[in-house]
């Protein structure tokens, strides 16, 4: 089992891994929260999504909320420093009562550290919304424009964005330039690419393999960009399904190079996307050539109407873990480099090779803590814990690529200041 060899390796090796880590978030600028989705297939484990501006922050479990708020604190102080105000910038979901609920969970971790926070969205409002959450609260929602009502009378010591971007807000971007923004905007679904994530995330892990002395197979996945995708023509989707085909085949051979019984399949994902939108399971290239209409119009259009233009073609690996009897996965949320909290993903109506990310998922209970628990002899902690780790230091080589500005950002590495 990948888990056991992960953990046992990650134990006897953890000291250099430890150093190796530091060394590397000392040197680079991390985002204030992240999430990772999570597949353990038993002869693998991967990362195989990453959001920079996770929602869902109010289904992880009561415990980690908790702590989560002394992690929040320690993240602003540590990178910030003396922070007062803080603008918190969301999606204009304005209907989406789960949603704000995840707003209500952050904006009650960060005003825990004794910091005023005001939720607004990157749009004019002629006067402040009110929108209640899943459970109730009631939140405020201020226009962020610098001309508007809010901006002149409170200024923030720092924007924390929970807005994808996936929209560019470029005029709304350059008015606010002279603020801390985190994450940054430049790291926004506008511009950023999955295959620049995962070609990060497989470096590191071939680094992290050497240290730990495993074979970077158990914690890869493998990812093609396919560029000049045009679902409307059918020379486009032939020669992607040919890259498929020549995918499946190459995961065949690493397969029964190991003695995995699992055939080969892949998912094709928008390289640019989020919600889980314009993503299907393929088993060969003749699926894409025999796409239904259905399936074509999935692949057309992303988050906000955009056009996809780009695709990955990603190794599918099936997942192990189940939740009252329905197929699940592991989404690991991160405040800064620390674990911060977690959830199971499950759905009843899909197999265990499937998207989970889809209408229908519930959110089942999954804690830090219980990933600490011996469960037998392998804390998950190590396993899923380091999967996620390596996704924070792939966002962060992202976000140098990208050019992302992190104004104000103090230096540290993970642990907190430098004494």
């Amino acid at each position: 089992m990948a888990k056991l060899t992960l953990h046992k390796q990650t134990l006897a090796n953890m000291d250099q891994i430890c150093s190796w880590f530091s060394s590397k978030t000392a040197n680079l600028s991390y985002p204030i929260y992240s999430s990772y989705d999570i597949r353990d297939a038993g002869y693998k484990i991967s990362n195989v999504d990453a959001n920079i501006f996770p929602a869902g922050f109010n289904n992880i479990c009561p415990t980690d909320k908790e702590t989560s708020a002394g992690l929040m604190a320690k993240y602003i102080l540590g990178h910030y420093g003396n922070v007062k105000n803080i603008m918190l910038v969301t999606e204009e979901h304005t209907n989406n009562a789960f949603y704000w609920e995840n707003v209500y969970t952050i904006k009650s971790l960060i005003e825990s550290a004794g910091i005023t926070v005001k939720v607004a969205i990157p749009r004019e409002l002629p006067e402040p919304l009110k929108v209640t959450s899943a459970t109730g609260h009631e939140i405020e929602v201020n226009s962020a424009l610098i001309e508007g009502p809010l901006m002149k009378i409170f200024k923030p010591d720092l924007i924390i964005s929970n807005n994808d971007f996936s929209e560019q807000y470029e005029e709304w971007s350059k008015t606010v330039l002279d603020y801390p923004m985190n994450p940054p905007h430049e790291l926004g679904w506008y511009q950023r690419k999955k295959s620049t994530y995962f070609k990060y995330y497989n470096q590191l892990v071939e680094e992290f393999s050497a240290i730990a002395k495993i074979d970077p197979f158990l914690l890869t996945v493998e990812t093609e960009l396919f560029e000049h995708f045009d679902i409307g023509d059918e020379k486009s989707r032939e020669a992607l399904a040919n890259r498929v085909d020549a995918m499946i085949e190459k995961l065949r051979g690493e397969y029964q190079k190991r003695g995995i019984n699992q055939e080969p399949f892949v998912f094709v994902k928008n390289n640019a996307g989020t919600y889980g939108l314009a993503v299907i399971r393929v088993g060969s290239g003749a699926e894409v050539k025999e796409w239904s209409y259905k399936s074509r119009k999935k692949m057309k259009a992303a988050k906000g109407g955009r056009d996809v233009e780009e695709v990955i073609i990603q190794e599918g690996i099936p997942s192990i873990v189940q939740a009252d009897g329905a197929s699940a996965e592991p989404c690991i949320y991160m405040i800064g480099c620390e674990l911060a909290g977690g959830f199971l993903r499950t759905h009843s109506e899909k197999s265990s090779t499937d998207s989970l990310n889809s209408p229908g998922a519930v959110y089942k209970r999954l804690c830090v803590s219980d990933l600490a628990i011996n469960t037998p002899g392998c804390p998950q902690e190590n396993v899923y814990g380091w999967t996620a780790k390596l996704g924070l230091l792939a966002i962060a080589h992202e976000a140098q690529e990208l050019g992302a500005r992190y104004k104000g950002y103090i230096q540290n590495p993970c642990g907190g200041p430098k004494s």
